[in-house]
């Protein structure tokens, strides 16, 4: 697997840093724990949807 030891996660770290800089790392990571949250709160809308019709539709036949 690719991140089985410490050190493969501190490289990937540091190539991160070197990548983007420090100060943009934290501003990236808010804005993808920002969409994660949007999707998952879409992905629980359209599961409760599912729910609903699936009620519904079982009712009419």
């Amino acid at each position: 697997m690719f991140l089985r030891e410490p050190s493969h996660i501190l490289i990937l770290l540091l190539v991160l840093v070197v990548l983007f800089g420090a100060k943009r790392l934290p501003d990236s990571a808010r804005s993808l724990a920002k969409s994660m949250r949007i999707f998952k709160s879409e992905m629980k809308e359209i599961n409760q949807d599912e729910k609903k019709t699936d009620g519904e539709g079982g009712a009419e036949k």
